[in-house]
């Protein structure tokens, strides 16, 4: 049987998949249990990826996330769009095996662009892999300094491509910064216990993950997040089986977790502080339920890829904010897109104190004009 559901229902549905509200069977406890829930999530601007975290797990603040990534909860790599995302250590190599190398497609092309073959390409990863072998993990500046020492020339976005193929091809992994410096890491060290499904199971898997996480969702949602083809993505949504329901949204089918349909859904009246680079909004190609279209290139200037981080009132994004850290505060502006009255004024500098205890910092708020 198919559920029909209404625009706000299936906003809360979503909402609450995304941990974003109190889910009514789960409450993963740490960063291992959000990271796997949702499979993979956003986290190609750090701090992005930290307060994603901060905010579905309340009790811990940025130095707490931190330290989980260094006991390897969860790990960053760039399994899906050619884009990083936080995953369970134990399903990188499989997930960019699935999914990862089909952005290596055009890397033939940007080679030729930057001038590098696919000897160097090669070259790079032999590099790596020595200089990193033995537990060792170096920042971005000493793996460049590595790949000069070998004669491959790092300039010209050259370094920035061949750390991103060694990481693609599984060589390496994005460790925890050091300080504000990016390290690398073997994969194979840094994740020695690789969990190794067939294709089937791995397509069923994602798909699990991607629909409890998202959902209500389609086949066509499915394949924009993994960067899979239609084909494969409706082949994970059948292999997923009975864990998936099917409901009906304004006349479009759409998969939801089947347990979150069936349990009792209590109304919350939320207001939140979401970082721009969220799987909120960049988990799906039609963000309508929670955007309203004409502010789209409010979150997008100029369509460049780059998100604002949002204010999100009852699901709906209602505003903009921008953050600059300082050593003594952080100051946040503000930028609302709707009215908003004093009381939910209130509520925003509630929720952004809540951003500023996770960086251990006192807040300030300017709402300019």
């Amino acid at each position: 049987m198919t559920v029909d559901l209404g625009g706000r229902e299936a906003l809360a549905l979503r909402m609450t998949g995304l941990l974003l509200r109190p889910h009514p069977t789960v409450r993963p406890a740490g960063v291992a249990g959000v990271v796997e829930w949702f499979g993979a999530m956003q986290a190609q601007d750090l701090a992005s990826g930290m307060w994603s975290l901060g905010v579905r797990l309340p009790a811990l603040g940025h130095a707490d996330v931190h330290a989980a990534l260094e006991r390897r909860e969860a790990l960053r790599t760039w399994p899906m769009r050619g884009t990083v995302h936080l995953v369970p250590p134990r399903d990188a190599r499989w997930m960019l095996e699935l999914t990862g190398v089909r952005s290596l497609a055009g890397a033939a092309t940007r080679r030729a662009q930057l001038g590098l073959t696919e000897t160097d390409a090669d070259r790079a990863l032999d590099v790596l892999g020595a200089a990193l072998a033995g537990g060792g993990r170096l920042t971005r500046a000493r793996c460049l300094a590595a790949l000069e020492a070998a004669g491959i020339d790092t300039g010209e976005q050259r370094g920035y491509h061949l750390l991103w193929y060694a990481s693609v091809r599984g060589v390496t992994c994005l460790a925890p910064n050091v300080g504000t410096e990016q390290t690398f890491a073997l994969l194979d060290e840094w994740a020695p216990d690789a969990r190794r499904p067939e294709r089937d199971e791995a397509l069923a898997i994602l798909a699990r993950r991607y629909v409890r996480g998202h959902g209500p969702v389609t086949a066509r949602e499915f394949a924009g997040w993994t960067g899979l083809t239609l084909t494969d993505a409706r082949r994970g949504f059948a292999a997923a089986g009975d864990a998936l329901t099917t409901v009906r949204i304004d006349g479009q089918e759409a998969l939801v977790d089947a347990a979150l349909l069936d349990a009792p859904r209590a109304p919350v009246d939320d207001l939140l502080v979401l970082p721009g680079f969220d799987e909120y909004l960049l988990g799906f190609k039609d963000r309508s339920l929670m955007l309203d279209p004409a502010h789209a290139d409010a979150i997008v200037p100029g369509r460049n890829g780059v998100f604002q981080a949002t204010v999100v009132r009852d699901g709906r994004v209602v505003g903009t904010w921008k953050r600059t850290v300082g050593r003594t505060r952080v100051t946040v502006t503000v930028f609302p897109l709707v009215p908003l009255d004093e009381p939910t004024r209130a509520r925003v500098a509630g929720a952004l104190g809540r951003y500023a205890d996770f960086l251990g910092l006192p807040l300030r708020i300017d709402w300019p004009g």
